[in-house]
């Protein structure tokens, strides 16, 4: 079952990980470091987002609009922009970082997926 990771920081960034579980918080972090050098930090090679980065990005986007006029909730619209691979970085204003970041993990478990909170070093209910 292919699955996601998510987290965000204080600023609200979220970063959704197609991947296997992980069997721990430790795990969980040193994959996310992994991936996010090498799909977001990388100028090296621009990488399609995989089709479910892309699905959940979607469903995401249907609830939370990425277009200015919907209010400011993506610090970096369109958010589809921000994944590579296996991979995306939500960048979300840090006055809805709760409210969207709850809702991203909920949907990422309807998803079939995995959360994991960079910042709290932790991977997500």
């Amino acid at each position: 079952m292919e699955q996601l990771e998510i987290g965000r920081t204080g600023c609200g960034p979220a970063d959704l990980v197609n991947r296997d579980r992980p069997l721990d918080d430790r795990q969980a972090g040193l994959t996310y470091d992994e991936l996010y050098e090498r799909y977001v930090e990388s100028d090296d090679v621009v990488v399609t987002p995989a089709p479910r980065i892309v699905a959940y990005v979607e469903a995401l986007v249907a609830r939370y609009p990425d277009d200015v006029d919907s209010g400011v909730v993506w610090a970096s619209p369109p958010v589809v922009e921000e994944a590579s691979g296996p991979i995306v970085y939500l960048l979300m204003s840090y006055g809805k970082a709760e409210e969207v970041s709850e809702y991203a993990a909920a949907l990422a478990r309807k998803h079939g997926l995995v959360c994991f909170d960079p910042q709290g070093e932790c991977l997500r209910p």
